[in-house]
């Protein structure tokens, strides 16, 4: 049995800042499987480290530069074809510049208190327990019967 697997590779940051808010970005439908408000971040290149991918994804779709991003946990799924997905998850309140909208979604500070209120992204609240849960690492779509899926929280 091969332990070799064909794998996407992707991260995803939540960027604090000092008053309670957090960065979203506002996913534009027509360039997106799933759209809503997320957390900004994206795919790793070939022979690109995690780090530097989700610093250059940040910068990328929101304009800043963060430093010192934590990984705290990761999200993963098996697509149809057997691919498996892997969403690396990072945490950070270091960053310098402004904060711009780029031609994946608009972003903009918020309350973390309001993202319950706001269209949201499929599972981001679930995930959020990741971010924020320091005795949580994983987020794992486990496949059940007919297609359907079972997230579990580790």
């Amino acid at each position: 049995m091969s332990r070799s697997q064909e794998v996407i590779l992707t991260n995803m940051c939540l960027i604090e800042d000092d008053k309670g808010n957090v960065l979203v970005q506002i996913r534009k439908p027509e360039m997106y499987r799933w759209s809503g408000v997320a957390f900004p971040g994206g795919h790793i290149e070939e022979k690109e480290s995690l780090h530097d991918a989700v610093v250059r994804e940040v910068l990328e779709e929101t304009g800043l530069t963060i430093k010192q991003p934590k990984l705290v946990g990761m999200k993963h799924w098996y697509n149809q074809d057997g691919t498996r997905y892997l969403v690396f998850l990072y945490r950070t309140n270091q960053y310098e510049g402004q904060a711009q909208s780029s031609d994946e979604g608009e972003v903009k500070w918020v309350k973390k208190t309001e993202l319950p209120n706001m269209d949201l992204a499929f599972d981001l609240l679930e995930l959020l327990k990741v971010f924020e849960d320091d005795t949580l690492s994983e987020f794992f779509y486990r496949p059940i019967e007919n297609g359907k899926w079972q997230n579990e929280l580790h």
